[in-house]
């Protein structure tokens, strides 16, 4: 027999180096004769608790109690029931004889008692801590007593434990035995190890041995005074020290006083039953238990309570005890998020939540979910975490943010949602410094390329203020061929204001990129036409740009004379006084704050009313997005194909075209402008001559760098700053205009041809020609709008 039951608890061993787990300190107290330790796993070191029994006699009654204790933890299983993990029987033989000692292994927890102590919650908090916990207790019971048919024998403050999220959890199975109550008539005791009961603890009727009254009484009549006993401890700070103690309930609440008499019931008959304390006691409906509960069922919610629940919750973890919410709500939290049973606003909790954690605690405990959460195909959590990326985007690393989370981010640039596409490009501001150089110029320049003739002018003004912001992330030839051409070509040429103003603010904060050449000869005669622009925003903001580039070809100049050329051609703006200003704007325009799905698209435009600052000029924002583009034809519908081309940065992606977005840039068919913006257009869209010593220099450049198969490839953003031939149609006679340009090149601002677009037409028209005129519209118009003109 003894041998069967060493086998039912595990087996024997050689001794504590023999356990899987190493054996650490002892905590101060334990149940009847156990010892409780903390210990860890060999294996992988996680933390577990390690009860012992030890005794020198093999037929000792306390280890026989301690094996019925271990086959019945093994085999009973339920939420507030201490997880067994591991047990065994370890024979020793030392000068004075054999000793037996039983290893019982378990989840990690603490005594109930030392636990309290180190909470030390007081008030409102303390009373909601212990409802929750005497809920779990409660369950627990009436699991064994009503389900099970099982007595516990011994409920009180060393039965129960406490786990590392803050649960209690009922253990010290030794006494517990199945409930006789059908033999009616038998004399011998019904809970063979009721010895082991402290006195105080006992029933009336266990305290006499009346079995038979026992056996006559309902199952939970021994557990439900138990229960008594345990509530008296936990209020009254101390163990009981004897039975009339319990007549005190100076301490018990007056909302739990009436269920702790029913449970305390001379007449076991009428004790209360555990299930019904949890159901009918008005002690347990506060604010922890329900948002515990509502948490731990939340799968079975519908998502109009869930979504009033969670919109709730940050307020509501405020009144909380912080210890219970960091320890038991968030981790329900953030497996409701994980595995999807949460909704959006959750996230905001989450956020909240988290930022009451270490540093280290937080890259170990929400970071993950984080990063889980952004392979999520719910756009309503897509759209929560762009809103939210500051709070949490620093704290990613760089190779999280490069592997695991841009290429989902990124599918947001081509999203049919606007407000998605807006969120997903002010991100950037963030993720770009964290990005690989094969993401950052082979992936996100085209995306930002097709952004820029995005049909939303909100977006096109903030791709353009993003890709001042991240000019320094990039290599020294994207910068190169990408900034001017994006700035002029672009957004100098949009006919949203705010755009054109963006365009020429980033000029002015990437200005330390340009040699004196390109001021000279590209950014200066681009934005000299826009001191008429009809915007005055603008036009402010280009008479300061103008200012600033003059004074930096002055400083060049001065530098030249002096003989100091070794910087002379490279004088950036980062000297200018008003430098830090324009990077200020262009950060701040791009971490507003996200707007709700439900909003119409044309609310977008909204977000960039900090770019103006006169009441005409926030006016004209309106006006742009609602009544200039209502009658418009929709711009082309960004593909992976149609971006910015292969970047010298060495990397060649065959899925993209060769071609470069800029290579054929040409403004958004747009209704007729005013007359003062067409002929800024006009003269824009002219070539300006260059200088034939410097075109030959630049010619020589990019021949060393460029890798091309055509003529006008040899300076891939060269023909985005003078426009060859192939663009126009032989219709319009080029080389007439050609010759005009040669006599004179500034011909083109000084007299711009009123007819650039209209002529090819309207003089198709007027001849009633099918073939000529009507195709060259048709083929250009396909090129910029995907919807066309039928």
């Amino acid at each position: 027999m003894f041998n069967f039951l060493k086998g039912v608890v595990g087996g024997s061993g050689g001794g504590q180096k023999d356990l899987p787990y190493n054996i650490g300190d002892p905590y101060p107290s334990a149940w009847s004769s156990w010892s409780h330790f903390r210990g860890t796993s060999k294996d992988d070191g996680s933390p577990v608790s390690i009860f012992s029994l030890s005794g020198s006699n093999p037929q000792d009654g306390r280890l026989a109690a301690g094996r019925n204790g271990v086959k019945r933890l093994r085999t009973v299983r339920h939420p507030n029931i201490l997880s067994f993990l591991y047990s065994t029987e370890v024979e020793t033989v030392d000068g004075s004889g054999t000793k037996v000692t039983i290893y019982i292994v378990t989840e990690p927890a603490m005594p109930l008692y030392e636990k309290i102590k180190e909470l030390s919650l007081e008030g409102t908090q303390r009373d909601e801590y212990y409802a929750w916990g005497l809920h779990q207790i409660a369950k627990a019971v009436s699991f064994l007593n009503n389900d099970c048919k099982l007595v516990h024998g011994n409920v009180c403050l060393e039965s129960v434990v406490v786990t590392q999220t803050l649960d209690w959890k009922l253990h010290a199975f030794d006494v517990l035995s199945e409930y006789d109550g059908t033999s009616g008539t038998a004399t011998g005791p019904m809970l063979p190890y009721e010895w082991l009961v402290g006195s105080q603890y006992k029933s009336v009727e266990l305290a006499k041995s009346n079995w038979v009254a026992i056996r006559k009484s309902p199952p939970w009549a021994i557990d439900s005074w138990g229960l008594g006993c345990l509530i008296y401890e936990i209020f009254s700070g101390m163990k009981l020290g004897k039975t009339e103690e319990l007549r005190n309930t100076a301490s018990i609440p007056k909302s739990l006083l009436p269920d702790y008499q029913r449970l305390l019931s001379s007449t076991p008959s009428r004790r209360l039953n555990a299930s019904k304390l949890i159901e009918n006691s008005e002690y347990f409906q506060n604010k922890l238990v329900d948002t515990i509960h509502f948490m731990e069922i939340l799968s079975l919610k519908d998502s109009v309570e869930k979504d009033t629940f969670f919109r709730k919750l940050p307020n509501l973890t405020e009144q909380l005890p912080r210890q219970i919410v960091l320890k038991k709500l968030f981790p329900l939290l953030t497996s409701a998020l994980e595995y999807g049973s949460a909704t959006a606003p959750a996230l905001t909790a989450l956020l909240k939540i988290g930022s009451w954690l270490s540093a280290e605690e937080y890259t170990l405990k929400v970071l993950p979910t984080i990063i889980k959460l952004f392979a999520s195909n719910d756009r309503a959590i897509r759209v929560a975490l762009l809103q939210h990326i500051d709070q949490y985007g620093e704290s990613l690393s760089a190779q999280a943010v490069d592997e695991q989370v841009y290429p989902h981010v990124a599918t947001g640039f081509v999203d049919t949602s606007s407000i998605l596409r807006e969120l997903t490009l002010k991100s950037m501001l963030i993720m770009a410094p964290k990005l690989s150089q094969r993401n950052l110029s082979g992936s996100l320049l085209k995306y930002l390329s097709k952004l820029q003739v995005d049909e939303e002018p909100a977006i096109r003004t903030n791709t353009t203020i993003l890709l001042g912001n991240i000019a320094s992330y990039l290599n020294d030839g994207t910068r190169k061929r990408v900034l001017i051409n994006a700035f002029t070509v672009r957004a100098l040429r949009d006919t949203f204001s705010p755009a054109r103003g963006a365009g020429v603010m980033a000029l002015c904060a990437t200005s330390s990129y340009y040699d004196t050449t390109e001021i000279a000869t590209r950014i200066l005669p681009n934005i000299v036409v826009l001191t008429i622009d009809p915007d005055s925003d603008v036009r402010s903001k280009v008479f300061q740009a103008v200012d600033q580039f003059m004074q930096i070809l002055k400083q060049s100049n001065e530098k030249s004379n002096a003989g100091d050329t070794a910087h002379a051609g490279s004088l950036g703006l980062s000297s200018m006084p008003g430098n830090a200003g324009l990077l200020e704007w262009a950060m701040s325009s791009l971490t507003l704050k996200g707007k709700p799905l439900d909003q119409a698209p044309i609310a977008a435009s909204n977000s960039v009313r900090p770019v103006t600052t006169t009441t005409a000029a926030s006016s004209a924002v309106r006006v742009s997005s609602s009544s200039d583009f209502a009658d418009a034809p929709a711009p082309p519908s960004p593909t992976l194909t149609d971006g910015w081309g292969e970047i010298e940065n060495g990397v060649h992606e065959e899925q993209y075209s060769d071609k470069d977005g800029w290579d054929d840039i040409k403004p958004l068919e747009e209704p007729k402008p005013s007359s003062a913006l067409a002929n800024i257009q006009a003269a824009q869209k002219r070539p300006v001559s260059q200088p034939k010593p410097q075109a030959t220099s630049l010619r020589s450049k990019s021949t060393v760098k460029a890798v091309a198969t055509k003529d006008e490839d040899d300076d891939l953003w060269g023909s985005i700053a003078v426009p060859t031939p192939k663009i126009a149609s032989k219709s319009l006679k080029v080389k007439t205009s050609g010759a005009v340009e040669d006599d004179d090149p500034w011909a083109a601002i000084a007299a711009p041809p009123p007819t650039t677009k209209a002529k090819p037409l309207s003089a198709g028209r007027g001849r009633g020609t099918k073939a000529a005129a009507p195709k060259l519209g048709a083929q250009r118009i396909n090129r910029t709008s995907s919807s066309g003109m039928q």
